[in-house]
């Protein structure tokens, strides 16, 4: 390789990035130290936007668990990617447990209930999900659901409450 070669390796990219694309997100400390960054979605679980995507309808959060328990019933009609970084969970309908380090890929179609053991302290879960979760009954009987527009709502409210402005969620927002 030559000299010319291994100085283009380290140049950036010479041309303006397409005026219509979104901005990067970065988010330092994505582990957040600051409590109020967490968004009460349940009893003893929380969760922490990372990315709220509205023209595809997906987000991007960590999910916190403290204390064991069901969580929650659900269906999702898309897939849904997830890393555990801290703990470990369960669903009721499979053998298997997602361990700390764990990836988990859901396909769609699948139903399943979320289960946080007694052990466990506190888990928690980067998870993109595509589209819905549709909440239900052990016999599919809808019961509720989230989107991308539910969480933000949720966020808005939470963050409006906390001190930190209904418009700290705007960062998160593509």
């Amino acid at each position: 390789m030559t000299d010319i070669q291994e100085q283009h390796k380290r140049m950036p990219y010479q041309y303006a990035q397409p005026a219509e694309a979104a901005a990067d997100i970065v988010v330092p400390h994505a582990i957040p130290t600051d409590e109020r960054i967490w968004v009460p979605q349940a009893e003893n679980v929380h969760f922490r936007p990372l990315c709220l995507n509205v023209s595809q309808g997906y987000w991007v959060n960590l999910l916190r668990v403290r204390k064991s328990g069901v969580l929650s019933r659900h269906r999702h009609p898309n897939p849904v990617h997830g890393v555990v970084l801290k703990g470990r969970w369960r669903y009721l309908e499979h053998d298997w447990e997602a361990t700390e380090g764990s990836y988990v890929y859901e396909p769609p179609g699948e139903t399943h209930t979320l289960v946080v053991d007694d052990d466990v302290e506190e888990m928690i879960t980067l998870f993109q999900v595509n589209g819905v979760m549709y909440y239900v009954d052990p016999w599919g009987k809808h019961l509720g659901y989230e989107d991308v527009f539910s969480k933000i709502d949720m966020c808005r409210k939470h963050y409006s409450e906390c001190g930190l402005g209904s418009d700290y969620v705007d960062q998160f927002i593509r």
